[in-house]
């Protein structure tokens, strides 16, 4: 019975077909039903839960989503994306290198800054228009925006999960970037070996070595490069700037090692127009909005002590509520990454040229395409409190218990992937089941740190097949119909990547 609410997301997703707003809001109200009846919770204790989940998805979660899309879509107008797309592909005529720079290393900033989508098809779109087959490209985005998910647009998923489980969000990122570390460093090379194959599929007879000859070296520069400044920040900056940071630190990287590539294979050479050269000034005015966002998070972040206890004064501590062992909301009304967003948007709209009112038409625009998402958001945090608070995620925890025992780690990532697979969200998945992996390790005496994070290591897997995600993929390079043959490709990766994270996810635990 409690299992009810996630079933019908599945089945309303994938065998209805309903976008996720009216399935996510079929979701809360068969919980509510539930909670009310079988459960025998009181009406005013499900209102109460219900109104918990509204506002903790409405600030931060919604405010950020929308901060984020809104500074994505402001550098579309200003035409700052387009500026930003030209530096990065002067860098390299090797389809392979290209491939890591546009999909990898571009698209997990994109993804750190905005998500939501948006890491998948931006990328996908840029190698289609470079000549990459549009299969190719959207398969090379899927598999480089996996595992960077959990850190997506400025940290909300791992924001989000900390926040339902009560867990400290530092040491929760840190944690979940030891379990991804080493699929960072694995990914590259996929994504070399995808690049590797021509339009006419001619190198499908290239042994492993030649197709990552002349790439392996950056291949794994980039993926360390992308690691380690990532477990850094999220070590002691926390989730917001992970990736940000991470992939820029590669993107540096590789496009160093690609300008000191040796002549390209013939096989491996993209005949790419050359690009018009990019000033320092005109290349600053288009990195204004990302810099801005990037030096504000990290000066109200602790590693600045004084201001960031400064700013935690504005902010409210509540209880909302009404049942036994209500959980107390902190809502902070400056230091939260939207606010911040906000600000550095609109002050590097100006820099770029934007005036007040194209600025307000873009916001406008904003809302309105995010007012699924928003919906979505609202119906599933309503959703997850009232399972919680009404004993149902309780009783999906007895039962995962009572399958697994104590190889529940084994499961953990999977029930992650599952979520990810069925909404296309690495928030919305942690946001249904981190209060089941929470838990399980509680009711097992295992780290709840190490067994919550696995629920995000497995969003990597689930993301990258998500018929959500395929779609907008699909849709990025103007192709309908082949989202089965996408699927096919990608499969056989996620597979792989599921069992390794299983795997480690049972060392972790033991160890």
């Amino acid at each position: 019975m409690a299992l009810l609410p996630i079933i019908w997301l599945v089945v309303a997703l994938i065998a209805l077909h309903l976008p996720a707003w009216k399935a996510a809001i079929g979701s809360f109200v068969i919980a509510c039903g539930l909670a009310l009846t079988w459960w025998g919770m009181p009406a005013i204790e499900v209102a109460t839960a219900s109104f918990e989940g509204f506002v903790m998805a409405l600030w931060p979660i919604v405010l950020v989503i929308i901060a984020a899309v809104f500074t994505y879509n402001l550098c579309v107008r200003t035409g700052a994306m387009d500026v930003i797309g030209s530096m990065i592909t002067s860098l390299s005529r090797d389809r392979r290198v290209l491939a890591l720079l546009v999909a990898w290393c571009f698209g997990g900033f994109m993804e750190g800054m905005s998500g939501f989508g948006t890491a998948v098809a931006i990328p996908a779109g840029m190698l289609a228009a470079l000549g990459f087959p549009p299969l190719q490209a959207v398969l090379v985005c899927l598999v480089a925006n996996g595992v960077p998910t959990c850190f997506g647009s400025v940290g909300v998923p791992t924001v989000s999960l900390a926040g339902l489980t009560g867990l400290d969000p530092i040491q929760l990122a840190f944690t979940e970037m030891l379990q991804v570390a080493p699929f960072f460093v694995i990914v590259p090379f996929i994504i070399v070996m995808i690049a590797a194959e021509p339009a006419d599929d001619a190198s499908a007879r290239l042994s492993l070595a030649a197709r990552l000859r002349g790439a392996g070296m950056i291949a794994l520069a980039s993926g360390v490069a992308y690691a380690l400044p990532s477990l850094a920040v999220a070590a002691f900056v926390g989730p917001e700037l992970t990736v940000v940071v991470g992939s820029l630190c590669s993107l540096l990287v590789t496009a160093m090692l690609a300008r000191r590539q040796k002549a390209v294979a013939p096989e491996f050479e993209m005949h790419v127009d050359a690009a018009e050269r990019v000033t320092p000034r005109r290349a600053l005015r288009a990195w204004s909005c990302f810099i801005l966002i990037f030096v504000l998070l990290l000066l109200t972040s602790k590693l600045v002590p004084a201001v960031n206890a400064w700013l935690a004064q504005f902010s409210s501590a509540v209880t909302i509520f009404s049942g036994a062992d209500p959980s107390t909301v902190t809502f902070m009304w400056v230091n939260t990454p939207g606010v911040w967003i906000f600000i550095a948007a609109f002050v590097g709209g100006l820099i770029q040229g934007a005036t007040p009112r194209v600025m307000g038409e873009v916001l406008v625009a904003t809302v309105k395409q995010m007012m699924p998402t928003v919906i979505t958001m609202l119906a599933v945090l309503g959703c997850a409190k009232v399972m919680g608070y009404a004993g149902m995620i309780g009783a999906v925890s007895s039962f995962c218990i009572a399958v697994t025992g104590s190889l529940f780690p084994l499961m953990a990532p999977v029930i992650g992937a599952v979520g990810a697979f069925v909404t296309g969200s690495g928030t919305s998945s942690g946001l249904l089941f981190g209060s089941v992996q929470l838990q399980a390790a509680e009711a097992l005496g295992m780290d709840p740190y190490w067994i919550v994070a696995l629920n995000s290591l497995g969003v990597g897997a689930g993301k990258m097949i998500s018929p959500q995600t395929l779609a907008i993929g699909m849709a990025a390079v103007q192709v309908t119909g082949a989202e089965g043959k996408l699927l096919s490709r990608a499969l056989p990766i996620a597979v792989v990547f599921m069992v390794l994270m299983a795997a480690l996810g049972l060392c972790g635990a033991v160890l």
